[in-house]
């Protein structure tokens, strides 16, 4: 079966599961979508891992893995979401210790929380891709509005949830306001809060 890599394109609220988020991967020489439901707080860490300035006063879960991980010379050299089960995703984490390569078994969230810290890249295989795999109009302005494939699942993406009143909110702010807000966010561990002012902040910048 043939490996199909995988890049992140962005995490929305799941209208299906309430406080669960959708991580949707897209397939790297491809338009194909995959959504996959995950918790609050993995969505929180994979939403760190991907904005590099939020930087917790404490590690969260998956850096005291990491740290836990270069101390020992443990690599993670790829994650492979390997199954899907009543849908349910199935993964594996291909680690490397003194050239000796081990498979462990993960939850497709942690491991992709994992391979986002270890730079490590994603992949499934072809016949998942071609079961789960949908063409997603994440742009509801854009594209064909009678597209309604993914069935309702996603609105337009955003960080965490919908936040749009939260975001308007802050659009008052100046930028040097909005960091001094993002630090305190950030020290009181308010991941959430900090992924929206740190959004309203790479719309100022732009």
């Amino acid at each position: 079966m043939s490996l199909v890599k995988l890049t992140i394109k962005g995490i929305s609220y799941s209208q299906t599961q309430n406080g669960a988020y959708a991580l949707i991967l897209n397939e790297e020489d491809g338009d194909r979508k995959l959504p996959i439901v995950i918790g609050a707080f993995e969505a929180q860490s994979i939403a760190i891992a991907l904005e590099k300035e939020i930087k917790p006063p404490r590690p969260l879960t998956h850096d005291l893995f990491k740290t836990f991980a270069d101390k020992y010379d443990i690599v993670i050299k790829q994650v492979i979401i390997h199954k899907l089960v009543d849908g349910v995703f199935y993964s594996s984490i291909i680690s490397e210790r003194d050239s000796i390569e081990e498979i462990i078994d993960a939850r497709t969230s942690d491991a992709i929380a994992l391979a986002l810290r270890f730079n490590a890249p994603i992949f499934t295989y072809k016949n998942i891709l071609d079961k789960a795999g949908v063409f997603l109009n994440l742009n509801t302005q854009e594209g064909n509005p009678e597209d309604t494939h993914n069935d309702g699942v996603l609105t337009e993406p955003e960080t965490f949830g919908d936040d749009k009143e939260e975001q308007s909110a802050y659009a008052k702010y100046s930028l040097q306001e909005l960091h001094n807000l993002l630090e305190e966010a950030i020290q009181n561990e308010d991941y959430e809060k900090a992924a929206v002012l740190k959004e309203e902040i790479d719309k100022k910048e732009s």
